[in-house]
């Protein structure tokens, strides 16, 4: 059972990136997170037919279909 400290923590989490989302040219957003690989896995589109896995950096995939960005991939993802 989560505490009220811990909801707490969670909604200002959201509070601080909900400004930087809101800039985003995208509709939706799904957020999945893997707690035990530490991989924050954001998608824009479902369901998620990327062609292309662009290596931003060692630890950023960003995912396309053509021109588009439909999804990014974060790993160590915590320590971010």
């Amino acid at each position: 059972m989560e505490t009220q400290l811990a909801k707490n923590d969670m909604i200002q989490a959201c509070l601080k990136l909900s400004p930087d989302l809101a800039k985003l040219s995208v509709k939706n957003i799904w957020v999945d997170y893997d707690k035990e690989a530490d991989v924050l896995y954001l998608s824009f589109r479902k369901p998620q037919r990327a062609r292309k896995t662009i290596e931003a950096d060692q630890e950023v995939l960003i995912r396309t279909d053509g021109d588009l960005i439909v999804g990014i991939t974060i790993l160590n993802a915590s320590s971010k």
